[in-house]
């Protein structure tokens, strides 16, 4: 088949079972250089997604199109264009474009270059992608993959755009992952053949909207977060409620023993008043006598109730 001016997208659909590392990083290297010339322009892309970037099989490389929405650095933006599951967090929340928010994008297409397929496919394209994408939510890496593609990957998609590589880094450490691999004979590459029987039927039948880009606007969006930070923040979260929930707990269970020990002591008062009424009634009353506190049923009856008496106190115990 000849493959001339096609996008990554169909790129990937077509050839993903039959590609090797050392073809993929060298696909992630063109790529990187394509927008290396761009933001040496100073000029922001914007919009970079799987089909805008174009294979030509004539002279064997990669091009960056649809440089339309591409502008300079300092340029404005009232609005988020693009395709969302590629937008970088920082400009769904504030519409701010950067450079390193094109290094955001580099990293989603990193992903759908060693898997084969878009990513966030199973999700509408809506607010609820949004806020996870704002949440760290990122494509979940399954596919054995070299650790330094996965890290250098990672760092380009990290929530904070101060923690993701400038281009000239980026340049510099796929140029050298690309040297590396091309240096390897094709005889000694083990060819990595993936089961993409199924997967490349459910691209065929992927909806061609979902590679549109359109306009988005999205209000009252949390500040972006890595997925371990909203992680270990739910956790604080989970772990208040659930202290507020055995504070609840204990609140009723006091109230539930002060109400027994209440009921209890109405209880053996009046059975003291009955006692002492026959006592009076048996014995003459001594005015200004003492009487002796062990004598009195109330303070040292045996524990009742979940409680104990102690020197004429009662101690509750809380399950």
């Amino acid at each position: 088949m000849d493959i001339r001016d096609i996008d990554l997208r169909k790129y990937l659909q077509l050839n993903n079972n039959k590609l090797n590392w050392k073809q993929k990083i060298n696909i992630t290297f063109e790529i990187i250089r394509a927008l290396y010339v761009i933001h040496k322009e100073n000029s922001i892309h914007k919009n970079l997604h799987s089909g805008n970037i174009l294979y030509s099989q004539l002279n064997n490389q990669w091009y960056i199109s649809d440089l339309g929405f591409s502008g300079p650095a300092n340029k404005p933006s009232s609005c988020i264009y693009g395709n969302l599951p590629y937008i970088a967090p920082e400009v769904i929340k504030e519409k701010d474009y950067t450079f390193k928010s094109d290094i955001y994008s580099i990293g989603i297409l990193m992903w759908e270059i060693s898997s084969g397929h878009p990513p966030y496919i199973n999700y509408g394209y809506n607010y609820n992608l949004a806020i996870n994408i704002i949440n760290g939510i990122r494509p979940k890496v399954t596919l054995k993959i070299p650790v330094e593609y996965k890290n250098l990957m990672e760092q380009c998609w990290d929530a904070n755009p101060l923690k993701r590589p400038d281009l000239f880094t980026l340049m510099k450490k796929i140029r050298e992952m690309n040297s590396y691999y091309q240096g390897i004979t094709d005889d000694s590459v083990k060819t990595e053949m993936y089961d993409n029987l199924k997967l490349n039927k459910t691209s065929n039948s992927i909806s061609s909207k979902l590679f549109t880009s359109k306009i988005y606007q999205f209000e009252n969006l949390p500040e972006p977060r890595n997925a371990t930070e909203v992680f270990y923040s739910k956790l604080h979260d989970y772990n208040n409620k659930d202290n507020n929930k055995n504070n609840k707990s204990i609140s009723k269970i006091f109230k539930a023993k002060n109400k027994k020990f209440t009921k209890m002591l109405k209880k053996l008062q009046k059975k003291n008043d009955v006692n002492n009424d026959d006592k009076n009634q048996s014995k003459p009353q001594t005015k200004g006598s003492d009487f002796d506190d062990d004598d009195d049923e109330v303070y040292h009856s045996e524990r009742q109730d979940g409680s104990d008496s102690l020197d004429g106190k009662f101690y509750f115990y809380f399950m």
